[in-house]
């Protein structure tokens, strides 16, 4: 099997919808509303992909200054072709794209016992704000 990995200017949200709901992580990713997939492409400036014969099979959708960090925001492989280090790969060449930034993930849940298996490393200082009304602003 000939996979190629290669960095993509751009990539079609039909594709990567697809590929989204063949990986699981369509779960936790808004694709019923295609402009938001849209957005979240358009503004992504390192995406790497892996296909086979053209087919996307593996997708990395990262923002990044490639200075000081780069935020994996998607890892997404195929379901039928999980466990063949593709996922692995795709987080090799987003690093490799931009090799001076610390590379940063969140986890999906199904996933977090994934990562400290390709050799990264776990950190629990992570801080998520969904809900600007949320924040504690004293006055």
């Amino acid at each position: 099997m000939n996979i190629t990995y290669q960095r993509e200017t751009t990539l079609a949200a039909d594709e990567f919808i697809d590929v989204l709901i063949r990986s699981t992580l369509a779960e936790r990713r808004p694709v019923d509303d295609r402009t938001r997939i849209e957005d979240m492409l358009k503004n992504a400036n390192l995406i790497v992909t892996a296909r086979i014969d053209g087919k996307l099979i593996g997708v990395s959708r990262c923002l990044s200054d490639f200075s000081f960090c780069t935020y994996m925001s998607d890892l997404a492989v195929d379901a039928s072709y999980q466990k063949m280090g593709i996922g692995v790969k795709l987080i090799r060449e987003a690093k490799l794209h931009s090799p001076m930034a610390k590379l940063i993930l969140l986890a999906a849940p199904k996933a977090v016992n994934y990562y400290p298996k390709t050799g990264m490393q776990h950190f629990e200082h992570c801080f998520l704000l969904d809900d600007v009304n949320a924040l504690n602003i004293k006055e």
